[in-house]
């Protein structure tokens, strides 16, 4: 079990999610996946969930749920990883290269429990290797997912305090 765990509220009619996030206790209401860039989804997950037949490259960072898959993907990988405070950023740089060479093949999904933190971590990280700014990806990932992307201000002051030289992986 996940310690980090929020507790989640779906409206499978409307495909959403509800709760209220473990750091800054913000209200979110999202959908399951959001588009963020071409090829570049981000999302959260519950058990039986069908996971949309576009979506070719699967990167799960919450192992605790799993969506149904009922075509074939061409790579998927399930991470451990947790929205805490302290944990490690070490594997962050690897998941985020990983997303932008899957992307040019086929639409990728980057999920976590509720889409925020762990996803938003590695979404922004892939964006900022793309040649974006901290700001410019983490505004895009706000505005298309949610506000209450990258509350865990743990994993925004990462990002954020990559140096200029690093922030960019030709």
């Amino acid at each position: 079990m996940d310690p980090t765990r929020i507790n989640l509220r779906e409206d499978p009619l409307n495909r959403r999610m509800t709760g209220i996030t473990a750091h800054g206790h913000i209200s979110f209401s999202v959908p399951y996946m959001s588009e963020i860039a071409p090829n570049l989804w981000q999302g959260g997950c519950v058990n039986g969930l069908r996971l949309p037949a576009f979506i070719k490259h699967l990167l799960s960072l919450y192992d605790w749920e799993s969506y149904e898959v009922h075509h074939r993907l061409r790579t998927s990988h399930a991470v451990e990883m947790y929205d805490s405070l302290d944990q490690a950023t070490d594997q962050v740089d690897r998941w985020a290269r990983w997303v932008n060479a899957r992307r040019r093949t086929g639409a990728v999904l980057v999920h976590c429990q509720a889409g925020l933190n762990r996803s938003s971590l590695v979404t922004v990280r892939a964006l900022m290797l793309g040649g974006a700014t901290a700001d410019e990806a983490i505004g895009l990932v706000r505005e298309k997912r949610s506000p209450a992307c990258l509350c865990n201000p743990a994993f925004e002051k990462w990002l954020r305090d990559i140096p200029a030289a690093e922030a960019v992986n030709p």
